[in-house]
């Protein structure tokens, strides 16, 4: 068919079937459900403040729609086929979502990656199906591609790929700067992302690498690209310049905040902040400047393309649909009730602070409060006492030994083991040093212990040793890599759902290997006091060397 569809939104709505309607209505619950997800990332990282503009410019993109090319899907098996993988596709991220709301839990940036993926597909096989010939609500175009993309860009990114991109950007953006500033003769050394100049030191720190303005410029340029522009090769040229400019005008700003700086200028407050904004509000503007003047002598074709067969059960796509929306949402109420807050046990929690030994004579001890993890934690079960022994010729041997416990019901098991020293150390300024052997068969006092997990980190060109156990019911638990997606997923799949008995982490560290404080009196008292908790062997292992 040749001739665009000039019949109104109110009129095709109409005759819409009832599963039609129904599918709408899932939709925007689902739209909403996103939105209310996704609302506290918004609030409270100032890389996604502009996520408030997307349920307004999703719906705006929405509507363009159908002011852009009139491209229609069919109602055969080739649109069916890509309707079936692409909701295959979605239900597949809910269910990993719902895995790794059981380990990291549901305000973790990676499940709101997968739902904002699943729920990316799902808009655009949506689009197939209310795209057809027979039913043009919408037009399956760049608009409502653009229109379910913005989501992509609203959402946080992982701790571990954000970490790394912000890593990259700070030393980039400070590399350039100390060699524009040699360029213009001007003394300046760097270390890491520290610029020293004469009389003053600039650090171009996380909110300064150009995360936020790449972001927002990549999330103007598709809307411009799907609003301003009409030819493929322009709005794919707007989408590649967005963030080499953005990259460009962040290193203006920490170029001109360095310049100010080295005059005696304090660029703390108003200054920075400025130049913060001045860089989001140039960049659009230029990126929309840019689409007018690609789109000037452009002309737009009204002829209606028509994507796939057109035979077909009229209805059956619909029901393709719905069936896909239905999944989705029982995984979704699946793992929603798996992970809800059940009730705890009456039972009284063990005594941590008294499992911990006063130091002996001659010792020295300190008790941190551990408070400020408890809501990482879930727990307020927490206690660490630091004991320090003093050795002849002034060294010292360290000692540390740290232990939450959590009740039945409480936290799932693979929320508990993605908080251990491999995922938490390194975030500290640790680096983790590669050992042959990570899990060992310890012995206290001639007594075995239950197998641990073993590591060696190093701070300052010194290593440390921290052994580990993660006992569920009293049996000890491993866990590998808290930074691999698959291991979280197996580790998820395996214990995720897990609240029916207590949980217990114990962690000692010492700057010395096990054979030098394995006779130590505070080891031995703990170890004796934590007995009933399941960290005794049933049977006694020789003396382990390391």
């Amino acid at each position: 068919m040749n001739e665009p569809a000039s019949t109104g939104f109110g009129t095709q709505l109409r005759r819409l079937p009832a599963t039609g309607i129904g599918v709408l209505a899932g939709l925007a619950i689902l739209t909403a459900g996103l939105t209310w997800h996704l609302w506290p990332h918004w609030s409270s990282n100032p890389d996604l403040s502009h996520g408030y503009f997307v349920p307004p410019l999703f719906a705006l993109l929405l509507v363009e729609s159908r002011k852009g090319t009139p491209r229609a899907s069919g109602a055969g098996r080739t649109a069916q086929a890509g309707l079936v993988l692409l909701l295959a596709a979605a239900v597949a991220a809910v269910f990993i979502a719902g895995l790794y709301a059981a380990t990291v839990y549901w305000s973790h940036a990676a499940v709101g990656v997968m739902l904002t993926t699943a729920f990316f597909l799902l808009m655009v096989a949506a689009g197939l199906v209310f795209s057809r010939q027979d039913t043009r609500l919408v037009y399956f175009n760049w608009q409502l591609f653009a229109a379910a993309a913005l989501w992509l860009l609203a959402t946080p990114l992982p701790p571990g790929t954000y970490s790394r991109l912000t890593l990259l950007l700070q030393l980039w953006v400070s590399e350039s700067v100390l060699n524009t500033l040699h360029l213009l003769g001007i003394a300046a050394v760097r270390r890491g992302n520290i610029i020293d100049l004469v009389h003053a030191t600039v650090g171009v720190e996380e909110a300064c690498s150009g995360v936020r303005s790449l972001i927002s410029c990549v999330f103007a340029a598709l809307f411009f690209s799907a609003t301003l522009v009409r030819r493929p090769w322009a709005r794919a040229l707007i989408l590649a310049l967005a963030p080499l400019l953005a990259l460009g005008m962040n290193f203006l700003r920490s170029l001109a905040l360095t310049l100010l700086a080295g005059a005696g200028v304090d660029i703390s407050g108003f200054w920075h902040d400025l130049a913060g904004f001045a860089v989001l509000g140039v960049t659009a503007l230029m990126l929309g400047g840019l689409a007018l003047l690609l789109e000037r002598d452009s002309k737009q074709t009204a002829m209606t393309t028509t994507i796939g067969s057109t035979d077909g059960n009229s209805s059956r796509p619909f029901l393709i649909l719905g069936v896909g929306l239905g999944g989705t949402a029982i995984i979704l109420s699946f793992f929603l009730w798996s992970t809800r807050p059940v009730p705890q046990p009456e039972t009284a929690p063990p005594d941590l602070a008294a499992l911990l030994p006063e130091p002996p004579p001659g010792w020295a001890a300190r008790t941190p409060n551990l408070f400020a993890f408890s809501g990482t934690l879930q727990t307020s079960h927490l206690a660490q006492r630091d004991y320090l022994e003093p050795l002849p010729g002034g060294s010292s041997r360290e000692l540390i030994i740290y232990v939450a416990y959590w009740r039945a019901g409480q936290a799932p098991v693979s929320l508990v083991a993605s908080h251990t020293p491999d995922a938490c150390w390194p975030g500290a300024g640790w680096e983790a040093v590669a050992i042959p052997q990570t899990s060992i068969a310890l012995s206290v006092n001639g007594r075995g212990l239950p197998e641990a997990e073993q590591r060696v980190f190093r701070s300052g060109g010194l290593p440390y040793n921290v052994w580990f156990w993660h006992l569920h019911g009293g049996k000890p638990i491993t866990f590998r890599d808290p930074y691999s997606a698959t291991e979280l997923l197996r580790y998820s799949w395996r214990y995720g759902f897990q609240r029916d008995a207590d949980q217990l982490f114990v962690r000692v560290s010492s700057n010395r290997p096990w054979s030098e404080i394995e006779q130590s009196p505070v080891l031995r008292e703990f170890f004796e006091r934590a007995a009933r908790l399941g960290l005794w062997s049933q049977h006694a292992l020789p003396h382990h060397p390391n």
